[in-house]
């Protein structure tokens, strides 16, 4: 006998699941019940721009909603990120003024200082102030370190220059500063310029994964960014996934507080090989490109925006990541709260 007899419309005797993982999709409640992945509003970090000598805010054409800021626009965004609960903020400088070692960085009166003593004078400790530790902002040839006669980037000379940024964006006010250029041995030069100077309370989130990534496009508009050529003999290969661990355990080993996947939804599997290898917090950054492609999609009608956003964030959080950073933060945050 069946525990299902054949009708006319079945004439097979075909066999009923005894198992049935359906019954707990049947309603949102039951789904919201067994989710095993929750992305809260305190996960996200939202990256922000500031560009000097603006006086309005100015949209980035390549990234829709997203605006480089006045000090005063950045203060106000600031305090509504707090209200909607998001976890951190990620600053980016646009100076008025380059040149070829990115003095700019390392000015108290510069752009990157000045905002970050904005933002703590604004929001104190009710957030995270973070801000990117690299020169391809500040230098007249767009690359994240200064230049060796022959053009390269010099990977020693660069690290002295990361050691002094990292002191005046402590002395500015910052929680973490984020070391970005993947230059060898630039977390343990952060770390001890850091330590030395007496600011052994100031975090460092390393990018520590950061690939040559087709998908940074966007953010090039919102930096003014001045490169010419590439920066593949420093930022990692995207075919390689094994040197990722190799970059993450160097970065720990010298006094990372936490490290960063760059790009998060092409380098998920990265995300999680990285999540597994280390105890200590893992970022992923769903970056320009990213955010731009779901916007113009969204903007033709191809995809559902506010599913497609909740489904990059989750698949990030998945993968292992628990920190995000992402242009959505404000607007995700006011959702899940």
């Amino acid at each position: 006998m069946t525990d299902h007899p054949p009708t006319a419309a079945t004439p097979f005797d075909v066999p009923r699941p005894a198992v049935r993982p359906r019954r707990l999709r049947r309603t949102p409640a039951l789904r919201r019940l067994v989710a095993e992945t929750r992305v809260s509003g305190a996960d996200l970090v939202l990256p922000m721009f500031v560009k000097e000598g603006l006086t309005e805010p100015a949209p980035v054409p390549s990234m829709p909603g997203v605006l480089q800021h006045t000090r005063d626009s950045l203060r106000k965004a600031a305090r509504e990120a707090v209200e909607a609960g998001v976890g951190g903020l990620m600053l980016f400088a646009v100076p008025a003024q380059k040149d070829a070692e990115g003095s700019g960085a390392t000015d108290p009166g510069g752009a990157l200082n000045t905002a970050v003593a904005d933002l703590v004078a604004e929001v104190g400790d009710a957030t995270t102030v973070m801000a990117d530790l690299c020169l391809d902002e500040f230098t007249d040839h767009g690359h994240c370190g200064v230049l060796a006669a022959d053009g390269s980037v010099d990977n020693d000379a660069t690290l002295d220059r990361y050691a002094a940024m990292a002191v005046a964006l402590a002395e500015a006010g910052t929680h973490l500063v984020g070391p970005s250029g993947m230059m060898d041995g630039q977390v343990r030069a952060v770390r001890t310029a850091l330590d030395a100077a007496g600011h052994t309370g100031v975090g460092v989130l390393a990018y520590a994964a950061k690939y040559a990534s087709a998908f940074f496009g966007p953010f090039r508009d919102a930096v003014d960014s001045s490169l010419t050529g590439d920066r593949r003999t420093y930022q990692m290969d995207p075919a390689n996934g094994a040197e990722a661990l190799r970059e993450v355990a160097l970065d720990v080993a010298e006094g990372a507080d936490a490290v960063m996947v760059k790009p998060a939804l092409s380098y998920l599997d990265v995300v999680r090989r990285t999540a597994d290898a280390v105890d200590v917090p893992v970022a992923a950054y769903q970056v320009s490109g990213e955010y731009a492609m779901v916007e113009a999609a969204a903007a033709r009608g191809w995809i559902e925006r506010d599913r497609a956003i909740a489904e990059t964030l989750t698949s990030i959080r998945r993968a292992g990541a628990s920190i995000i950073l992402t242009y959505w933060a404000v607007e995700a945050a006011r959702e899940l709260s």
